[in-house]
């Protein structure tokens, strides 16, 4: 099964043991980017992926 393109706001704060509002710190500073899909905000898996690996190069 492939993952979808999309995570939502708490996958992405679960995925890195985070809050939700340290996940929108992330988007407003455009680190993670994102869409609106409706009234629901959508984290593009592609972008967490590049910022996660950044973290794990970087080392923090």
């Amino acid at each position: 099964m492939t993952e979808h393109p999309f995570m939502t706001v708490q996958e992405a704060a679960d995925a890195l043991r985070v809050s939700r509002y340290s996940i929108y710190q992330l988007i407003w500073s455009n680190k993670l980017h994102s869409v609106t899909v409706g009234r629901s905000r959508r984290i593009v898996r592609a972008s967490f992926d590049a910022y996660l690996a950044d973290l794990l190069e970087r080392g923090q």
